[in-house]
C-alpha cells in the first residue's frame, strides 16, 4: 500500500481527537443544558432524535459502512472512484426522498409526533445533510486530518451558540438545531469539497445493480442496529413520559460520550483492513486487528469499573441532582462500552472486510429482539432501568452470535491480552479511588481526584510490568522526545 504505517497512525491520533472532541463537546454543554432544560425538555429532543434516526437510516440505506469498504479498493483508480462514488450518490439521495415522504406519512397519522413539529422539521435536516456529506468517501480515503478538524470547528461554533442562546426550558428547540449544527451541517463542506477527489461531472453508464445486493445487506445491518440502539428510546416515550426518557438519556449520553473513545480505533482500520483484504496481506490484516481488540480491553474496561463506583458523581456532575433516577440505569447500561467495543472490532473490522457481513446482520436482528422482547415486559415496570437491562442483554447477545462465528480467530487474539495485569490494576486503582471517595467531599472534586488516582495508579502499574501495547506506546513517544532534544 502507498502510505507506510506513519499514515495510520496518524489517522489514529485524528480519530483520538475527533473522539476527545466529541467527549469534550458534550462535557462541556451538557451540564449546562440538561439543568435549563431538566429530564422532560431533554426528553423531548432524545424522542424526536430517536424517531428521525430511523428515516435517517432508510435514507443512508447501509452506504455510510458499505461505501467505505467499495471506495477503499478502488482508492488508487480515480476514474473508477469517481463512478463508484456516483452511483451511490445517486442511490443515497433517492432514498433520502423516499424517507422524508414517509416522515411526512407518519407525522400525518401519529398524534404523538406532532405534538413536537418544529423539533421533528429541524432534527430531520439530519437527513439531507448526512446524504450530500458523503462522509463515507473520505474515511475511504483515510482523509482523517480534514474529517478532524472541520468537526472541531463546527463544535466550537455550536459550543458558543449554546450559550449564548440557551437561557430557558422552552430553548429545547433552539438546542434540537445547534445539536444539529454540531453534528451534521458540517457535511456541507464535505459537499463542496469533494471536487479534490473525485470529477462531479456525471460520468454516464451507471451500473446500480452491482451495488444493490450488498447495499441492501449493509441497510438492513443498519436497521438492526438502530433499532436496538433507539428502541428503548422510542418505546420509553411512547410507554412512559418524556421525563422517564430524559433520566435514560443521562445515563445513555454518558455512554455514548465513552463509547465514542473506545470505538475511535475500530473506525480508522476499516478502511486499510478492507484494502488489506483486497490485496491478500492477512498477515498485516490481523496484526492491526490484534491490536484493536487489546486496545479495547486496555480502554473499555477500567473504564467500566470506574464509572459503574462513580455513576452517582458522573450524573449529578453532568446532569444535576434532578437526574438523581439515572444512576441505577447507567450502572446496569455501562458494561455496553466493552462489549460494544468487541463486537465493533469484530463485525464492521473482521467480518466485513471478510465479506460475511450476514454473520454481522444475523448477530443484530438476534439483539432487536432480545431488546424488543425485554422492553415490551420490563419498561412498564422498571421504566428507565429496564430500558437499559434490554440494551445490556442484546449487546452480550451480539457479542456471543460474532464470538461464535469468529472463535477461530478471535481465540488467538483475546488470548494474547494481558488479563491478569489488566484486572489486577483495575483492583488496586479502584481501592484507591474508593477511599478517596470516602474522605473527599464535593462531587467535582471526587471526580477529578478519583479519576486522576484511578487512571494513574492503572497506567503506572501497566508501565511498570510492561504491557506490551502500553510499552510500546510509550518507548515510541519518548524516542521522538529524545530525538527533539
Amino acid at each position: 500500500m502507498k502510505e507506510t504505517s506513519e499514515s495510520l497512525k496518524l489517522n489514529f491520533v485524528m480519530n483520538v481527537i475527533l473522539s476527545m472532541s466529541q467527549f469534550i463537546f458534550p462535557l462541556l454543554t451538557f451540564p449546562y443544558v440538561s439543568r435549563i432544560l431538566l429530564p422532560e425538555g431533554m426528553g423531548k429532543i432524545s424522542f424526536v432524535t430517536s424517531i428521525i434516526s430511523y428515516f435517517n437510516i432508510l435514507a443512508q440505506l447501509g452506504i455510510p459502512t458499505y461505501g467505505i469498504r467499495a471506495c477503499a479498493k478502488v482508492r488508487d483508480d480515480k476514474e473508477e472512484l469517481t463512478k463508484t462514488v456516483q452511483e451511490l450518490f445517486i442511490i443515497n439521495l433517492v432514498m433520502s426522498g423516499i424517507a422524508y415522504i414517509c416522515l411526512f406519512g407518519v407525522y400525518v397519522w401519529t398524534p404523538r409526533l406532532q405534538q413536537d413539529k418544529a423539533l421533528i422539521l429541524i432534527v430531520s435536516l439530519t437527513i439531507i445533510f448526512n446524504t450530500i456529506g458523503m462522509e463515507w468517501v473520505y474515511k475511504a480515503l483515510e482523509q482523517y486530518t480534514y474529517i478532524t478538524v472541520r468537526s472541531i470547528a463546527f463544535k466550537f461554533i455550536a459550543l458558543l451558540a449554546m450559550f449564548l442562546l440557551i437561557h430557558q426550558k422552552s430553548d429545547y428547540i433552539v438546542y434540537g438545531g445547534i445539536s444539529i449544527l454540531a453534528a451534521s451541517a458540517s457535511n456541507i463542506l464535505n459537499f463542496i469539497h469533494m471536487h479534490k477527489y473525485v470529477s462531479l461531472k456525471p460520468v454516464g453508464s451507471y451500473n446500480f445493480k452491482r451495488h444493490i445486493k450488498a447495499v441492501v445487506l449493509f441497510f438492513a445491518m443498519s436497521c438492526a442496529t438502530t433499532i436496538y440502539t433507539h428502541m428503548d428510546t422510542v418505546m420509553l416515550g411512547f410507554m412512559t413520559s418524556d421525563v422517564e426518557v430524559g433520566y435514560y438519556n443521562a445515563a445513555v449520553k454518558i455512554k455514548s460520550i465513552l463509547v465514542s473513545g473506545v470505538t475511535s480505533l475500530g473506525g480508522v482500520l476499516l478502511p486499510r483492513a478492507s484494502y488489506y483484504v483486497e490485496h491478500k496481506m492477512m498477515d498485516e490484516f490481523y496484526h492491526i486487528t490484534q491490536k484493536a481488540v487489546n486496545f479495547v480491553f486496555l480502554v473499555a474496561s477500567p473504564m467500566v469499573v470506574y464509572f459503574i463506583l462513580f455513576a452517582k458523581e458522573g450524573i449529578f456532575f453532568l446532569s444535576g441532582s434532578a437526574y438523581e433516577k439515572s444512576i441505577q440505569p447507567m450502572q446496569i447500561i455501562i458494561p455496553t462500552l466493552l462489549v460494544i467495543g468487541l463486537t465493533n472490532i469484530m463485525g464492521i473490522q473482521i467480518l466485513v472486510p471478510l465479506g460475511k457481513e450476514k454473520i454481522v446482520l444475523y448477530s443484530q436482528i438476534a439483539g432487536v429482539m432480545v431488546d424488543a422482547g425485554l422492553n415490551m415486559v420490563l419498561i412498564p415496570v422498571m421504566a428507565s432501568c429496564g430500558a437499559a437491562i434490554g440494551t445490556l442483554a442484546a449487546e452480550v447477545v451480539v457479542w456471543i452470535i460474532q464470538f461464535i462465528s469468529l472463535k477461530d480467530i478471535v481465540k488467538e487474539l483475546y488470548g494474547k491480552v494481558c488479563y491478569q495485569l489488566m484486572m489486577s490494576a483495575i483492583m488496586i486503582a479502584s481501592i484507591l479511588s474508593i477511599l478517596i471517595k470516602h474522605r473527599v467531599s464535593g462531587t467535582f472534586l471526587t471526580l477529578c481526584l478519583s479519576a486522576i488516582a484511578f487512571g494513574g495508579v492503572y497506567l503506572g502499574i501497566l508501565t511498570i510490568f510492561k504491557e506490551p501495547m502500553i510499552y510500546d506506546i510509550e518507548k515510541q513517544l519518548f524516542d521522538k522526545i529524545r530525538t527533539k532534544i
